[in-house]
């Protein structure tokens, strides 16, 4: 199983946790409250993730992907300034189906700022040139922000990912009430029997060329092998978990299994 890969040196990120849903229909303004159900420390991190759809052939994709793009990207991050980077390849849905999405590149910037100041860069051009080369399935590109800062940790990080990738819900505001204070600490609160040993959760601000986003929220839940990972989701805490979605989520979402590549 392959270990977490950042495309270089990137450490692990210490616990938190949590899962969401929703749907992409006329959405109420809602302030963010999730922070607040955690470690409050930390700066939020913002992340410029980039999804890929199934392309129309994959072994090309993965060649040109690992030998060119990847590397393309490890040249020029000085420039670009991301302190970290996720690449994570989608199994399967939730109930074992084709996945929804193919892959998922994720660079972190320590600030907004740094974020916008990277985007602007000759690198960064160069990296989203090189995208149509390759992502013949076409391809999502957001700007997020973490919503539950944590510290940076060292060791290696899980491989196994149960990823939720949320639609904008009917009533923003509602989603954020009932997820900062039933749905994170629900999830929280079953994380000894799930067995993840963090998580990660993410807001979408916009997408790349400032339109409103494709997504609206992300949740990773970070196992240290696929086994944990298919263990966890079998428990009865996990079902608990399921089975508050519909209580505040009033779209659509993807649940996906993940491991993390090089």
């Amino acid at each position: 199983m392959p270990r977490r890969s950042s495309w270089l040196l990137i450490p692990a990120f210490a616990l938190a946790a949590a899962c969401n849903k929703g749907g992409e229909k006329a959405a109420t303004p809602g302030a963010d409250t999730t922070a607040a159900a955690a470690p409050t420390s930390p700066e939020p991190m913002a992340i410029v993730t980039v999804l890929y759809n199934p392309p129309k052939d994959t072994a090309a994709f993965e060649k040109y992907y690992r030998t060119i793009h990847v590397p393309l990207v490890v040249a020029n991050q000085g420039e670009i300034g991301f302190v970290r980077a996720d690449l994570t390849k989608f199994t399967s849905t939730a109930d074992g189906k084709k996945p929804t999405f193919y892959r998922q590149a994720e660079l972190y910037f320590k600030s907004m700022d740094d974020l916008k100041k990277g985007i602007a860069t000759e690198g960064f051009k160069k990296v989203a040139d090189d995208l149509s080369k390759f992502a013949t399935g076409g391809l999502t590109g957001m700007v997020a922000t973490t919503t539950n800062p944590h510290e940076a940790g060292s060791g290696q990080a899980p491989a196994a990912i149960f990823t939720v990738i949320y639609k904008t819900p009917k009533d923003t505001a509602a989603f954020e009430k009932y997820y900062a204070e039933h749905h994170i600490p629900l999830v929280v609160a079953s994380q000894d029997q799930i067995g993840f040993e963090r998580a990660e959760l993410t807001k979408f601000n916009s997408n790349l060329d400032g339109s409103k986003p494709a997504r609206y929220r992300q949740a990773e839940l970070y196992f240290p092998s696929m086994d944990a990972l298919k263990k966890g989701v079998a428990t009865p805490a996990f079902k608990g978990v399921a089975d508050d979605l519909p209580k505040f989520a009033t779209g659509g979402f993807d649940a996906l299994v993940a491991v993390e590549t090089k």
